[in-house]
């Protein structure tokens, strides 16, 4: 694994109507790195995701991709990221096949990356067989995550920003969207940022981790570190306990 930077944030601040969204978080991730922004809701899990996509600008601090500044230099910024939020949906009308063809075509234009090529991937990782020739209109929502998977990763981004990636889906459909995102950071060396509350399901998934609580970072590292160093089963509990330490003393 590389030992360059993939993300750096430094006392990122974040208001929104005089409630403190982010309190100074700071964090690094490598290349090469599946890392996961764990925390319950409204913790600023997605609120950080935006900044270092380029979406929300920071109120102070700083937030580079890539060694690129996310609000002096965007555009490059964005050439060389996918963003997949929470709530993406994809066009219901179109076909899967004609939905990710639409969007490599996009892609194309912006990157000047083949679209025949993202095309073929993204059929891979969709791993929808004949009903990426159904309407989008006609999959059940684990069947659209896919394929919104498949659209964010088929650019092969150094930097894939995924935003609860499997909220709302069912055990097996989570499953398989975890493992796509596992084999694919493997293969193509895609570095993984990835937001979630399920800390069970992270802890499966990445590298590194970083407990956020109230919009501050409250421990980083491995899952195995983190377990060893709280004497925890589990995740969940080394965020009862890290928690409680930084906001109760």
């Amino acid at each position: 694994m590389s030992q360059s930077p993939a993300v750096v944030v430094r006392d990122l601040e974040k208001e929104y109507g005089g409630i403190k969204a982010l309190r100074g978080i700071s964090f690094e991730m490598m290349e090469g790195e599946i890392f996961g922004l764990i925390g319950p809701n409204g913790a600023g899990k997605s609120t950080t995701l935006k900044i270092l996509a380029t979406l929300l600008p920071p109120d102070r601090g700083k937030a580079e991709v890539m060694g690129h500044d996310v609000v002096k230099e965007p555009e490059r910024v964005r050439k060389l990221i996918s963003y997949l939020p929470e709530e993406a949906g994809a066009y219901r009308n179109m076909t899967g096949l004609e939905y990710l063809r639409f969007m490599a075509g996009l892609y194309s234009q912006a990157t000047g990356k083949d679209a025949d090529e993202m095309v073929e991937l993204g059929i891979k990782i969709a791993g929808l067989g004949a009903r990426l020739h159904d309407r989008v209109a006609t999959y059940s929502k684990g069947m659209t995550r896919k394929l919104l998977l498949a659209r964010a990763l088929m650019v092969r981004p150094r930097l894939a920003i995924l935003d609860e990636p499997t909220s709302g889906l069912d055990v097996s459909s989570a499953y398989e969207i975890r493992k796509r995102i596992k084999e694919f950071s493997s293969e193509e060396g895609v570095s993984v940022l990835v937001s979630s509350h399920n800390m069970l399901e992270v802890e499966f998934l990445c590298d590194r981790v970083a407990i956020i609580e109230g919009g501050r970072i409250v421990e980083t590292g491995t899952p195995g570190e983190l377990k060893a160093k709280y004497e925890a089963e589990n995740l969940e509990e080394v965020f009862v306990t890290a928690s409680g330490r930084v906001f109760h003393g």
